[in-house]
């Protein structure tokens, strides 16, 4: 499970609005709890994906558009895992958007994700953040849903 306010899913919603038709992208901050996660922070990046992206993940299932791929730029994951160190906060997740698709992991975003993270993603329909799921991955590497608790 894992806990966020409606001020942190509404920043998520509304950067994946201003990036459309391109995919969103960010970093969760937060808190790791025998019961699940607590957000205290949502971050949003810039999408990083670009020709040089495609060449450090190379596969059949990526492509040069940022329509269909995302990356978080390595130095901004440092400087984020720093802060959030010095803070006593922990990134628990990474959230993106799936532009006119479902919020439902690609196979790229699977081959793709860490164990241990929530992956948030948001599915923007003609250019309106819709439905919003959180999945995390299991022991065999494949993504199961995970719960989303609304707090105040």
């Amino acid at each position: 499970m894992i806990r966020f306010s409606q001020e942190h899913l509404q920043t998520i919603r509304s950067h994946a609005e201003s990036t459309y038709p391109d995919e969103c992208c960010g970093i969760i901050l937060g808190y790791l709890v025998n019961e699940g996660k607590t957000v205290v922070e949502v971050m949003p990046t810039e999408n990083a994906w670009n020709t040089e992206a495609v060449a450090e993940f190379p596969g059949e299932h990526t492509t040069e558009s940022k329509r269909r791929q995302y990356t978080i730029a390595p130095e901004v994951m440092l400087k984020t895992q720093k802060e959030a160190r010095d803070r006593s906060l922990n990134i628990i997740g990474i959230f993106h958007s799936h532009p006119d698709h479902p919020a439902i992991p690609s196979e790229c975003d699977r081959l793709y994700a860490w164990q241990g993270y929530s992956y948030i993603i948001v599915s923007v329909q003609n250019g309106k953040a819709g439905e919003l799921q959180s999945w995390s991955l299991d022991d065999t590497h494949q993504f199961q849903a995970e719960e989303i608790e609304n707090i105040i």
